[in-house]
């Protein structure tokens, strides 16, 4: 069944509009802190009250302003993974998952708990509280309790915020299978970049409570179609642009110039871009596109080297500095320990090279 959701939240200072549809995939929602993310989910959830719009899951009706209909929480079939976990910590494991079970046979809500302890691999920690568990442990005991209710909705609020980088890896995995293997619409918040490609094939991003971004995973990192859709999915390089001729731009705060391949969005195109992994250095057989440049700055992280670089003779200018991220083995071949190349000549692949609006 298909969730859609197309409502408006007013607020003193911010206004949320929002509307997509979200099928068996799971859908990831990405923006920067107070775009509207979390209440979008508490408005599909049924714990916040849109001001106008409708929310529907196939046939069934959740939320409907113009009808009057706003079904409670506990009648839309919701699993919410709240980004702190939000367990009871006065219930043991067991007895957290079997709060959204009330009014079920006892038998019945005995085998679902067992089911669910046993699904996310927290066998023989039934009776143990909270606090008792650590944090991955905390994590698997709140998704159990979401998938205990049989939902037809899974929504995941930063589910792995609150854990280290080990831990993320380890949970992250786990719930990819969950997700592969979930019946209904799952809807995914996250600020993790690699984490949103890794687990939603599509994604929506949000910015100041209005969507400016959506569609497949692949579209929206290589080709954003604005400024601010760039920003958000992490890239660095973008320059304000003035088309040319033939395929051409030119990139006005780097100081070059770039043949393109988005011919159908020269003559709108505002900004140019390109992803500081797909800069790389130039080969004998590029000849286009490839541009001198002088380094500016270099960090170092134990897998990854990010330069930053201004092109030759644009050093004392005011343009703006690239940035170009390579393996550790790749920087290692083009310098060497102590020592920085004088000039960089590199290559901006024209299909990797975007245009936004």
């Amino acid at each position: 069944m298909t969730l859609a959701v197309d409502i408006e939240r007013n607020l003193p200072g911010f206004r949320l509009r929002v509307s997509f549809a979200c099928r068996r995939e799971t859908l990831g929602l990405l923006g920067s802190s107070g775009s509207g993310k979390s209440m979008t989910l508490r408005c599909i959830a049924g714990l916040d009250r849109p001001t106008r719009g409708r929310i529907t899951l196939g046939q069934q009706v959740w939320f409907d302003s113009e009808e009057g209909i706003n079904l409670p929480p506990q009648q839309r079939k919701v699993g919410f993974l709240f980004q702190n976990y939000a367990l009871f910590p006065h219930l043991t494991i067991a007895g957290n998952i079997a709060i959204g079970l009330r009014g079920m046979e006892k038998k019945r809500k005995q085998i679902i708990i067992k089911e669910m302890i046993a699904k996310v691999k927290l066998d023989g920690l039934e009776e143990r509280y909270p606090h008792q568990l650590s944090g991955g442990q905390q994590q698997r005991a709140a998704l159990a309790r979401a998938l205990a209710l049989q939902p037809q909705v899974l929504l995941l609020d930063e589910p792995f915020s609150a854990l280290d980088n080990h831990l993320r890896s380890e949970m992250e995995q786990e719930l990819a299978v969950l997700l592969s293997t979930f019946g209904g619409s799952s809807v995914y918040v996250t600020h993790n970049l690699e984490e949103a490609y890794r687990l939603c094939p599509d994604l929506l991003i949000l910015d100041d409570g209005k969507v400016i971004a959506e569609g497949p995973r692949e579209d929206i990192f290589n080709r954003p179609p604005n400024p601010a859709a760039a920003r958000i999915t992490g890239c660095h390089n973008l320059s304000r642009v003035k088309v040319l001729p033939d395929n051409t731009v030119e990139a006005l705060d780097w100081g070059c110039f770039l043949q393109v391949m988005a011919e159908n969005m020269l003559e709108k195109a505002c900004h140019v871009g390109i992803s500081s992994h797909h800069i790389r250095p130039a080969g004998k057989d590029d000849l286009i596109n490839t541009v001198p440049c002088r380094v500016i700055n270099i960090m170092e992280s134990p897998h990854q080297v990010t330069v930053d670089v201004k092109l030759v003779n644009h050093e004392r200018n005011n343009k703006t500095c690239l940035k170009l991220s390579l393996s550790k083995e790749k920087w290692l071949q083009i310098s060497s320990p102590g020592s920085v190349p004088e000039v960089l000549k590199l290559y901006f692949p024209p299909e990797r090279v975007f245009l936004t609006f």
